[in-house]
């Protein structure tokens, strides 16, 4: 404190009075306020330049989003038709979960909500980044987990994307993460040649034998992966949905009687919010379909 006074009564003296004075004061204090800001301005740039070292690339990840996205606005088409097309038509929840599948992900939930207007409004939420995309190997940080959110209804203008959090606590209420959990199911998938794909399902009988002898015959698992019936019920005329457990994970199964349900996903991964509830009303509650039928859009 006293050399503090000392300095600044040495300043006092030394500075000359008068207008000659205040102009050399407000200079100084012209060039400490340019000071300041400069300083100021490299400091957040230099922050700006860390937070840009340090965030992860979401881009590539967020390219399989947006692929996501344009996948189902194929799906919603309902002007391109043709027998045997992937696109166009109505599908099940399957085809979401193949498109998360594809992508790298997985589907955490599915639901619907209701507009303002009254309509209904079908909503997706996924994670992705699990997995790279393809068989290439790539480096594991060009794929960062990120979660975005899916709204659409009916035709491809009406799907939305957007990002969200990923939840972070797993759904069987262990320790752990949703995302090492996730990972693990990934890795438990069933390993039949025709797994997720479009498949028929007429010719076999509507109960839990008949569903077995279905995912045997149409290859969708092999001899080494293991299937446990939980529960089926009827849907509506023609339909029959089961919740299984194959290789412990939680799928649902929608037997179809109609001829045109043969561009169906009879099989998908249920959601992670159902995996362990895995029940029959899960099944019945996912088993409607989604898009319009060609045929009967006029």
């Amino acid at each position: 404190m006293t050399t503090h006074a000392v300095d600044a009564q040495q300043d006092r003296s030394a500075s000359p009075s008068g207008p000659t004075g205040r102009r050399g004061a407000g200079r100084r204090i012209l060039l400490l306020m340019v000071t300041a800001l400069v300083a100021g301005a490299a400091g957040v740039a230099g922050t700006l330049l860390q937070q840009r070292l340090t965030a992860p690339d979401t881009s590539a990840v967020d390219a399989q989003a947006a692929e996501l996205a344009q996948d189902l606005r194929h799906d919603l088409n309902v002007g391109f038709w043709s027998p045997g097309s992937t696109y166009g038509g109505q599908f099940t929840e399957g085809t979401l979960v193949s498109h998360a599948e594809a992508h790298g992900g997985v589907l955490l939930s599915a639901g619907t909500e209701q507009e303002k207007s009254g309509g209904t409004v079908h909503t997706a939420q996924v994670m992705l980044g699990l997995l790279p995309p393809g068989k290439e190997t790539v480096d594991a940080d060009a794929y960062p987990v990120r979660c975005y959110r899916y709204a659409f209804a009916f035709g491809a203008h009406s799907v939305r994307q957007s990002t969200m959090d990923c939840p972070t606590a797993r759904t069987d209420n262990k320790t752990g993460s949703l995302v090492a959990q996730m990972g693990a199911l990934l890795a438990r998938q069933p390993t039949g040649t025709n797994a997720y794909r479009q498949t028929p399902t007429a010719g076999h009988p509507h109960s839990p034998a008949g569903a077995v002898d279905l995912l045997k015959d149409k290859r969708l698992v092999s001899a080494g992966d293991t299937v446990r019936v939980v529960a089926g019920k009827a849907v509506g005329s023609g339909v029959y949905v089961l919740a299984l457990r194959i290789n412990a994970g939680c799928h649902y199964l929608r037997m179809d009687s109609a001829s045109s349900a043969s561009r169906l996903i009879p099989l998908w991964l249920a959601p992670a919010d159902e995996q362990e509830t895995c029940g029959a009303d899960q099944a019945v509650a996912a088993a409607p379909l989604y898009g319009i039928d060609p045929a009967k859009a006029g």
